[in-house]
């Protein structure tokens, strides 16, 4: 068979596919598959995701922590004493000497916090920082930052894209493009607001944009069209329609009309690559369920859990009620079968009750901030680095590369992303007391790809407003406090080796190992 200019069959030839089709012949598949693509170009491939050229270097992964409303790096790894703050102790957030712990050998601090309660919540808070502290300091950079935005959309987008630094491309996007091409599904994100949203570079094959999953663990079972549903075709049966369909869209008078639409092209495009996502069985890999009847009847409907299901779900055991869990629990599992080189995680806003202390999540994140400022920030911290230990923990079990002896965790970078920082301000000597959004605060960087147990920029212990850096050579710019997004953004792909050529992105070497 052969195609006219236009990518469309004759008559002749639709009667002659047909009647292969009749006749089952597997030789049609194929030309099913590629009677359109045959006329693409490099470029328009691309444009539509479905370019898979192989990757030139091995694979590496992003995982990006949406650390929603606010998380203070003076409540932190950067926390002041009040004998540091002298005088203006009594009115600034520093804490007594004895709630703040120094790490041996390492700039970094660790904040202890107890409390009977959390703002008007009766749950006690009893939070200590210094065993994760401790234990990834070699691997832990925080850079300090001035942000343009306290709102909280804008400043969650502007997190990810350092403020359209790079034609307004998201951080996750450039990680796709640069080790995901080839990957089924290369940018998933399961964050929310801002962290969820899209660059505005328009060039970008349609593969690198973020494929929104908002249950973890429900998400894995919807990516096969038939399995797990009773009474089902068989594949063969499926396959067979899927062929057909595929032709007699072609000859339809809508497919005709509307053929050279680039949303047209992108369903057929995605339309053939699902059979992508089920020829390498996600449905099970990806699926941290067990089989757990009546509850989770999943041999009943002829699906299983994921090879890894068990040493998952024990390193995450909450992993079906606490939605961060969850997501921690998939982001693993879509970086060990290379199904996502970058993935978004966090936190959302939305109360949750449960777990030992009998709440996993306070209503409105880090940004209960404005109620219980310090209870606040120690509750969503000590959530943000139990998690993050937990899959830091999974990913080090993993072998990458057992001729170089690398582990996952060697190839992957944790970007503690978060709107802004807190207000210092308080009430004289008070304990309990509210903070508003404010520009100055820091960013954590977790990886054995960045400079490990690196503080870049500094504070001023006197006001506890953090200042700049030099991006280049690490140099501290006391009383620098102009805005430096670029920088960060800049930093996180130099430390994971993104080209950057043409990029116009600042140098910011002081970031790399």
């Amino acid at each position: 068979m052969s195609l006219r200019n236009n990518g469309r069959l004759s008559r002749r030839e639709a009667l002659s596919a047909l009647g292969l089709l009749a006749a089952g012949s597997t030789s049609l598949s194929p030309f099913l598959i590629g009677c359109r693509q045959s006329l693409e170009t490099p470029q328009s491939a691309e444009k539509l995701g479905t370019r898979i050229d192989p990757l030139s270097t091995k694979p590496k992964f992003l995982v990006v922590i949406a650390a929603a409303g606010g998380a203070s790096i003076i409540d932190s790894m950067l926390a002041v004493r009040e004998s540091e703050a002298k005088t203006n102790a009594i009115r600034l957030n520093a804490f007594p000497d004895t709630a703040v712990q120094s790490v041996a050998g390492s700039p970094f601090r660790a904040v202890r916090h107890s409390s009977s309660k959390i703002g008007s919540i009766p749950i006690p808070v009893n939070t200590d920082q210094l065993a994760f502290v401790k234990k990834y300091a070699d691997d832990m950079l925080v850079a300090t930052s001035v942000g343009t935005s306290v709102n909280h959309v804008i400043a969650q987008k502007r997190a990810i894209t350092g403020n359209n630094a790079w034609k307004g491309r998201t951080l996750q996007e450039c990680v796709a493009l640069e080790f995901g091409q080839g990957m089924p599904i290369p940018n998933v994100n399961m964050a929310f607001g801002g962290y969820t949203e899209r660059g505005v570079d328009e060039s970008l094959p349609a593969a690198m944009y973020p494929e929104t999953v908002t249950n973890p663990s429900l998400w894995p079972l919807g990516l096969d069209g038939t399995r797990g549903i009773t009474g089902a075709p068989t594949k063969d049966v499926v396959s067979l329609a899927r062929k057909a369909r595929e032709e007699l869209h072609a000859q339809s008078v809508f497919g005709q009309t509307f053929s050279d639409a680039v949303s047209m092209q992108r369903w057929l495009s995605q339309s053939a690559a699902s059979s992508t996502l089920e020829a390498q069985d996600l449905i099970t890999k990806l699926n941290v369920l067990p089989d757990m009847p009546p509850q989770v009847p999943l041999t009943q409907y002829g699906l299983a859990s994921s090879p890894d299901g068990a040493r998952v779900r024990l390193a995450l055991p909450d992993f079906f009620n606490d939605p961060f869990q969850g997501q921690a629990a998939l982001a693993f599992l879509l970086i060990k079968y290379r199904v996502s080189s970058a993935i978004t995680i966090g936190p959302d806003f939305n109360v949750k009750l449960g777990g030992g202390a009998g709440l996993y999540n306070p209503p409105l994140a880090f940004d209960f901030s404005h109620n219980d400022h310090r209870s606040g920030q120690a509750f969503m911290w000590s959530r943000i680095m139990g998690t993050v230990d937990k899959l830091i923990t999974l990913l080090k079990s993993e072998p990458f590369d057992t001729a170089t002896g690398e582990s996952l965790w060697d190839r992957t970078m944790i970007y503690v992303a978060t709107d802004f920082g807190r207000t210092r301000n308080r009430p004289d000597n008070a304990t309990t007391f509210g903070s508003g959004h404010d520009l100055n605060n820091g960013f954590v960087l977790l990886s054995p790809m960045v400079k490990g147990n690196t503080i870049l920029g500094g504070i001023d212990p006197l006001t506890t407003l953090t200042y700049g850096f030099d991006a280049r050579t690490g140099a501290p710019q006391v009383g620098k406090l102009t805005p430096n997004e670029p920088d960060i953004f800049s930093g996180v792909l130099t430390a994971m080796g993104v080209d950057l050529a043409g990029s116009g992105l600042p140098d910011a070497s002081a970031f790399k190992a």
